[in-house]
């Protein structure tokens, strides 16, 4: 099992259109296969800092989902109202 680590930086006042697009990306992750589970967060004194924990069966599983159509269609949604490009960790144990 692994586990991927987004970290984004949100526009000011972009916060609701940023909830409403990754509402949409939780949807169609559900659906990937491997994927296990996974949170999103808010930094408690940046509301600008937002990270994305996610569960994987393996690295293969996040590689395929990295470049799907599906995970593009997302990210193109929330791309214009990032302040940097998402920055991707992924942890083994």
């Amino acid at each position: 099992m692994i586990k991927v680590i987004i970290d984004r930086r949100i526009a000011d006042d972009m916060e609701s259109t940023y909830e409403d697009a990754i509402k949409h990306t939780l949807r169609a992750i559900l659906e990937a296969p491997g994927y296990v589970s996974g949170a999103s967060y808010k930094d408690a004194r940046d509301h600008h800092h937002r990270i994305i924990i996610t569960n994987w069966q393996s690295l293969q599983d996040w590689e395929r989902w990295a470049v799907s159509s599906e995970r593009r269609e997302v990210i193109a949604a929330i791309q214009p109202i990032l302040m940097r490009e998402e920055r991707i960790s992924i942890l083994t144990a």
